[in-house]
């Protein structure tokens, strides 16, 4: 079973330090002992399927909130890329875990990105696209199975109170005064969270872990929060929304995720996500071998905003015409500016992968485009500043073709005809009435070979009044 492969560029595949723990992984067999039921699930439901038949599951899970930009191609190309390269498949998984923010345009436009790509989620064994949302049954599930594990309670102060207890960097946090809640009383408020019966912001589910770690990420941590506001998927089935980094490990272990592949900024939080799954795992939720989060450095182009709030506000606020406007930095816009699939992923594998942040600069992208139009664009040839051209000696009715190659260095892509006639249009500053020297283009008395086309003497021009050339002859 592999993801559906796209064409490879014509580069050298250097090797990255994910490269390497996947083949170490593999070599020692780590997820040898893995089951799949053929969709997303518990242990208890994997437990009763075959075997897996992916050697590894990676997966882009973009947040519905927006359009892909550039930085996103680079994270396409290196899951999809590495589940290809290794036998296993990639899961294209939406995110979808804040109803305010998301929207089905988003959905569609981000499929659509995926496959001008050259990337699907279309496999050999089925279909591998996910949502979140799909999960929030199992999720739920899983925040009362902490709770009755003693992982987990309601906490009931304000949001301000609760920040003026998390600590700093330096000093611990304190403890809620509701932490000491018994596992019932836990139960019965978030079960009355679930039904509805508090207002947003009364309540919030906490992870219980350690308010004095120095890992700030590990101070109790909301997991499960009041959001009354409908889903682009689930309506208004649910007033209680996981938080990201509750929802994203386990998304990763009902779909059988090996490598988990995030962005650095996602480093602090693999404490917690490693910290959720044991738990879940120790009471019989999730089945081991548990996902491994990886980090690696995010895209950052020079000159090129890609901050996806403020390229919100570009559209928004009509600073552009919309998300696939040329300017922007989006997959969209790119497209439209004549950018290509494969110059992407000939860029995402020159630039490789790194631990640590670093600029890359524009003209890196640019020459990866260049050089693969240089390889497959054919070729044409357009008149910008037209001044128009008589052939006096040429009969009026009469046209014939000349030929020009589609491409100067691949004969293979054939020719193309052009017609030749008695006036044509030829580039303005081609012809000089009075010649500087040096100037070897059309002018009185020169003769000129047209390109593609025959030989030509100049015998003179037609002006107006105030001397400006209007046609040559």
């Amino acid at each position: 079973m592999s993801s559906s492969p796209a064409p490879k560029p014509e580069a050298a595949a250097p090797s990255n330090f994910l490269r390497q723990i996947i083949a170490e992984d593999l070599a020692r067999g780590k997820y040898q002992n893995r089951y799949w039921s053929g969709k997303p699930g518990p242990a208890a439901q994997q437990a009763a399927g075959a075997p897996d038949p992916a050697a590894i599951r990676t997966r882009f899970p973009p947040e519905p909130n927006g359009y892909l930009h550039i930085g996103h191609a680079k994270s396409i190309c290196l899951n999809f890329g590495l589940a290809q390269e290794f036998g296993g498949v990639c899961h294209m998984r939406f995110d979808d875990t804040n109803p305010e923010k998301e929207e089905q345009e988003y959905v569609d436009s981000i499929l659509e990105a995926i496959r001008w790509l050259g990337f699907d989620w279309q496999t050999s064994h089925g279909e591998v696209l996910f949502f979140a949302s799909d999960y929030f049954a199992w999720m739920y599930e899983f925040a009362e199975a902490l709770i009755e594990g003693g992982h987990a309670y309601v906490d009931s102060q304000s949001a301000e109170a609760m920040r003026a207890r998390r600590g700093t960097l330096t000093e611990p946090g304190q403890d809620s005064p509701f932490r000491g809640r018994s596992v019932a009383e836990n139960l019965d408020l978030l079960r009355r969270m679930r039904a509805g019966e508090f207002a947003d912001g009364a309540h919030v589910l906490r992870a219980k872990i350690d308010m004095a770690s120095p890992n700030i990420n590990l101070r109790d941590p909301a997991i499960y929060r009041i959001r009354t506001a409908e889903h682009h998927r689930t309506g208004d089935a649910w007033c209680i929304y996981p938080m990201y980094t509750f929802a994203h490990p386990i998304e990763d272990a009902l779909e059988n995720i090996t490598h988990s592949i995030c962005t650095l900024e996602f480093e602090d939080q693999r404490p917690f996500y490693d910290w959720l799954l044991e738990r879940l795992a120790d009471c019989g939720k999730l089945a081991r071998p548990l996902p491994q989060q990886y980090e690696f450095a995010r895209l950052k182009l020079s000159y090129v905003v890609l901050s996806k709030r403020k390229l919100i506000e570009l559209v928004s606020e009509g600073h552009v015409a919309g998300w696939d406007d040329p300017r922007l930095p989006t997959l969209a816009g790119a497209r439209r500016r004549g950018y290509t699939p494969e110059g992407f992923r000939l860029f995402a594998e020159r630039i490789g992968v790194a631990k640590a942040d670093s600029w890359i600069d524009y003209g890196i992208l640019e020459d990866c485009m260049r050089e693969d139009l240089n390889e497959r664009a054919q070729r044409r040839v357009a008149v910008l500043d037209p001044l128009k051209l008589i052939i006096d000696n040429y009969p009026e009715a009469q046209e014939e073709a000349c030929f020009a190659p589609n491409h100067p260095q691949k004969p293979e892509l054939g020719k193309r005809a052009l017609p030749f006639s008695r006036e044509l249009w030829i580039e303005r500053e081609d012809f000089m009435q009075t010649p500087v020297k040096g100037f070897f283009r059309l002018f009185p008395g020169n003769s000129v070979r047209l390109r593609y086309g025959f030989v030509v003497k100049c015998t003179g021009c037609d002006q107006d009044a105030a001397g400006n050339i209007l046609a040559v002859h």
